[in-house]
């Protein structure tokens, strides 16, 4: 990997102005309070903010990408994008006082893709809203699962580490970013059927649901064997599903961390889908085949499901989600001790006509008043913003009120 100077120096630049913000007293300071969040003794409800239109909050050009190599443009984006954040909206985030490098993983997935349409699109973030083609129409479909097939390539790895080392020599330590499983495998079968052919064949056919159950169950063991052979899973990044993930449970004292597997780390589960059904059918076809998936791993988050007796049902879960659409009051007198609030409050504050931020301390207020009165763990984690209507200092003064209002909190 060979880098013009200009991109060494633009690369080295935005490591140190990294690494001063990571090495910092406020800083370690949250990583602290995430680590006691995690570990049972919360001093405050924590705060923090991703998944955000990254079209609409630039404003000094500080976000666009120059390195030419695509390996280090991508390293490039998330100092860039870390930086940005902790300049502009840093509530609770926490920066890992290392560079993170994705390692050269491949992974052939359950061999479908994604048939869509689009339906709408924006000028500048592109598709909004489209519409997926069933391919599932009769139970021999289910044959198109595959077992995926999960490689590394250690050359390459190897050159990558080399290469950074260099690179950053005297600036920062690298790390390597192994993968996270994404347990919630409904996800994917609501985009290969569509979601109104998923509900229809969960009445007509339940038999044929839970013959594509069963496969992507099967597969996805298999697909945990061969990344625990490789040893490829992660533990560097700290965060799960926008939740950091700090504790001295995990990665556990025996972990090799040049070959952490996935008891060593996180991975999320969720089942959006099952919002809209039974109680019964949740428990009939997202229970059991989670109950032979989620003990590989150290924890579990999960999300989006309000049938909380039933999801308490599936082990190494540690923290669950309570939907900007969740009864938060009914959410947490059901919500057992044991297990970290995860409340989403609603970004749509930030894509209404005007920013009403009376409306946003009152949110989140509540949603802390309702934790506090059965004594849970509580954290709040604005994610899925789709616009703030080209306004980034919504973004911004959503997060300096969050912080007001935890830190008000943590001292009543």
């Amino acid at each position: 990997m060979e880098l013009c100077s200009k991109d060494r120096e633009t690369l080295r630049t935005l490591a140190g102005r990294y690494m001063a913000y990571a090495v910092s007293g406020k800083n370690n300071e949250k990583r602290e309070l995430w680590r006691a969040l995690n570990q049972g003794h919360m001093q405050k409800p924590m705060i923090a903010v991703d998944q955000m239109p990254w079209n609409e909050l630039d404003v000094d050009g500080s976000l666009i990408c120059t390195v030419e190599d695509p390996y280090f443009r991508n390293v490039e984006w998330t100092l860039r994008s870390e930086i940005y954040k902790w300049e502009h909206l840093p509530a609770d985030m926490v920066l890992n006082p290392y560079v993170l490098l994705p390692r050269p993983i491949g992974n052939t997935g359950y061999g479908l893709g994604f048939i869509k349409e689009t339906k709408a699109t924006d000028p500048t973030s592109g598709v909004l809203a489209q519409h997926f083609v069933n391919q599932f129409e009769e139970p021999e479909d289910v044959e198109k699962i595959k077992t995926p097939v999960v490689t590394i390539d250690r050359e390459a790895e190897a050159e990558m580490i080399a290469a950074a080392r260099e690179l950053f020599s005297g600036i920062a330590e690298v790390k390597m970013q192994g993968v996270i499983l994404h347990l919630g495998i409904w996800d994917s079968i609501t985009q290969w059927m569509g979601v109104e052919n998923c509900y229809v064949e969960l009445m007509d056919r339940p038999e044929m649901m839970h013959a594509i159950m069963e496969r992507l169950t099967a597969a996805t063991l298999d697909e945990i064997e061969q990344i625990n052979r490789l040893g490829v899973y992660d533990v560097n990044t700290n965060m799960c599903h926008c939740s950091y993930t700090f504790s001295d449970a995990l990665p556990g004292p025996g972990c090799d961390r040049d070959n952490p597997t996935t008891k060593d780390g996180w991975a999320f589960g969720l089942a959006q889908l099952f919002t809209s059904v039974s109680p019964e059918i949740t428990a009939e076809f997202e229970v059991p085949y989670m109950q032979r998936l989620f003990p590989h791993f150290g924890s579990i988050y999960y999300g989006c499901c309000d049938r909380l007796d039933i999801i308490c049902r599936m082990p190494n879960i540690r923290k669950i989600s309570c939907s900007p659409w969740s009864d938060r009051e009914h959410f947490a007198a059901n919500l057992p001790k044991e297990y970290i609030m995860s409340n989403k409050p609603s970004p749509a504050f930030l894509a209404q006509s005007s920013f009403d931020e009376e409306a946003v301390r009152r949110d989140l207020r509540r949603t802390i008043a309702a934790a506090k009165a059965h004594g849970l763990r509580l954290e709040m984690i604005l994610k899925d913003i789709s616009t703030v209507k080209y306004k980034p200092e919504r973004l911004w003064r959503w997060s300096q009120i969050a912080e007001e209002e935890t830190l008000s909190a943590a001292l009543s």
